[in-house]
């Protein structure tokens, strides 16, 4: 493999990389918006789901109802999990799942993960999470984080076209010669006025 092709696929994988983040994060927004949203349904704050996961940091932010400085602990914890979710999805997947398979994949990977760290995982390391966490909402937000991640084939695509082009020289343009041969050319000008003389 000579040097163009080898920066070619390290061009390739860092896009992968980078889209796979970007749907990651796309994902777990719709999924908060979607896990706020069912809150309020409930009856719940808006922030309860990240306030639960604050927990991690601190064992009584789930009792707060409103916004404080730990949701911000808590909301930082899912964007930045989930988004490397995302990233690890898609360098995994990358180019060895074909393209209309990549959203079936992502939703079984987002569901999986569900099942793995809500019924596993956090009963060990966040037991209030686990305990606490309205089970069918959270699937629901799982589902929304699977289909937003299964796009990141497109922000492939955007991120290996849009790569910054040379400057391209665009030479000055006279105006007096542009109008005389408007004016040549023009029904009304002065050679079609003569014509009809």
């Amino acid at each position: 493999m000579d040097a163009a092709s080898q920066r070619e696929v390290s061009k390739l994988r860092l896009a992968t990389f980078l889209a796979g983040l970007e749907g990651g994060t796309v994902g777990v927004l719709w999924m908060l918006a979607w896990l706020g949203v069912s809150s309020m349904w409930q009856q719940r704050s808006f922030w309860a789901p990240e306030n639960l996961m604050a927990t991690a940091f601190n064992r009584n932010s789930s009792l707060a109802p409103v916004f404080t400085w730990t949701t911000c602990a808590g909301l930082a914890l899912y964007i930045l999990l989930y988004s490397l979710l995302g990233a690890a999805f898609s360098s995994l997947a990358r180019d060895r799942v074909p393209q209309r398979r990549v959203m079936l994949l992502a939703v079984i990977f987002a569901l999986s993960w569900y099942y793995f760290s809500f019924r596993w995982v956090f009963k060990l390391v966040l037991p209030l999470v686990a305990l606490l966490h309205v089970e069918h909402a959270t699937l629901v937000g799982h589902l929304l984080f699977g289909t937003m991640l299964g796009r990141y084939p497109l922000y492939v695509h955007r991120l290996m076209n849009t790569a910054p082009a040379a400057p391209v020289e665009i030479p000055p343009v006279e105006a007096p010669a542009v109008v005389a041969e408007v004016r040549a050319e023009s029904p009304d000008g002065p050679a079609a006025e003569g014509d009809g003389a």
